[in-house]
């Protein structure tokens, strides 16, 4: 009896049986190696979707393929890239805050403390920026109000597709963004110090905890939604990512920590390798800077190994793109990770830095990130192994859905 015969035989039987209709799968992508990333990758893999869901994922010896079932070939796969930390959707392609083109909603420069603003209100899921990223193999990004501000806004986590913003968004408010370093003084007049900065945003934080407590009293007060914000961050509700790049600035930031006990997300890090031990101790991630960051002010000693050395240490972290203050204001995320790969991360751990691991820092391990059965079917399909320079993105898959289709 035929493969396809037994297949129709045991559909059968389960409607029969249970009573439940049985679907075969909307698409099937068979690559000459599928990188799961939560274990050794497959060699002649198979991934079927169905619903927008993996629904199974194995060698091609044992995963059959419906006949009829559309199937994609590649050289590779690997689960949707996921960006820990970026500003597109707010940042756009133009570089533009006038005229007929406002793509510069990263940063509001009329106060240095806005915890109210909420990058849902301003996230733009069809900016060309966003579609560019997506192109190269982000599926999933972490993105809204970025540094440069003691307090600049609510951040969001968005898939890269979509046409308007509540089909892409998938948190609505995710952290508070939060500086520490010179890039506030150069924005503003006031912080303009590293201590006024701190000073600032203990401040801001011991105002949300009196509001706070002041919503259990008798007469609750007026609505604010600064200071909810902030109660949120203190509730847990929301984290609070901290951009600190020096080791002055990473103590300041989990000394704050210890002081508020929110739930700290460390952003940038670039002197990370100088704090190992108290970084390990606080328990804390790292959305470590782009490899490639440019090194100057804040980040004049970053280093190209740190991804290495956080690897080693066991501490968790992820690899961002961040903010660019040039056109595109994006970097390639797969890039970054191709390169600390060539300064001593293993291959195996930089795919997991911009896949599983982002996926686990935003608390959403149980959808994306990775290509197991349940999973959502955000799938990137390679001409070559994803960290050969000479390899290109072929196919993105968001949702099981095709998003595009143009090697680059």
């Amino acid at each position: 009896m035929s493969d396809n015969r037994r297949t129709t035989i045991a559909a059968l039987v389960l409607i029969v049986c249970t009573g439940v209709a049985w679907a075969a799968p909307d698409l099937a992508v068979r690559a000459e190696r599928v990188w799961t990333v939560v274990g050794d990758p497959i060699d002649d893999g198979v991934v079927l979707i169905e619903g927008g869901k993996i629904s199974a994922v194995g060698p091609a010896s044992k995963v059959k393929i419906p006949r009829g079932v559309e199937v994609l070939e590649a050289a590779a796969v690997t689960p949707g890239l996921v960006d820990v930390h970026t500003v597109v959707g707010l940042a756009g392609i133009y570089n533009s805050d006038r005229g007929q083109v406002q793509d510069q909603d990263q940063l509001e420069k009329s106060d240095p403390i806005q915890p109210e603003l909420r990058a849902v209100d301003a996230y733009d899921p069809v900016e060309p920026l966003v579609e560019w990223v997506r192109d190269l193999g982000v599926t999933t990004v972490h993105t809204g109000h970025g540094p440069g501000a003691v307090i600049s806004g609510q951040t969001l986590i968005a898939k890269t597709r979509g046409v308007g913003v509540d089909d892409a968004v998938v948190v609505p408010a995710a952290a508070l963004a939060a500086t520490l370093g010179t890039s506030v003084s150069r924005n503003f007049e006031s912080p303009g110090t590293h201590a006024k900065t701190a000073a600032e945003l203990r401040r801001a934080l011991v105002t949300g905890a009196d509001y706070r407590e002041a919503l259990g009293g008798e007469k609750p007060p007026d609505r604010d939604l600064s200071k909810e914000a902030l109660a949120a961050v203190l509730d847990g509700e929301m984290a609070l990512m901290i951009t600190a790049h020096t080791a002055t600035e990473i103590a300041t930031a989990l000394r704050l920590q210890r002081e508020f006990g929110f739930r700290l997300w460390l952003d940038g890090a670039a002197e990370a390798y100088r704090m190992i031990e108290p970084i390990r101790e606080a328990g804390v991630p790292v959305f470590l800077h782009a490899t490639m960051i440019r090194a100057g002010g804040d980040t004049r000693n970053a280093a190209f190994d740190t991804a290495a050395r956080l690897e080693q240490a066991g501490i968790p972290f992820a690899i961002q793109t961040g903010f660019e203050s040039y056109v595109p204001k994006a970097r390639v995320l797969l890039y970054e990770a191709q390169v600390a790969v060539h300064y001593g991360l293993a291959p195996a751990a930089a795919l997991r830095a911009i896949t599983l691991a982002p996926a686990k820092l935003l608390g959403l391990d149980d959808r994306i990130g990775s290509i197991e059965p349940g999973m959502d079917a955000d799938l990137v399909l390679f001409d070559g192994d994803p960290f050969e320079y000479t390899s290109h993105v072929c196919r993105v898959i968001v949702d099981g859905q095709t998003v595009s289709e143009t090697c680059r």
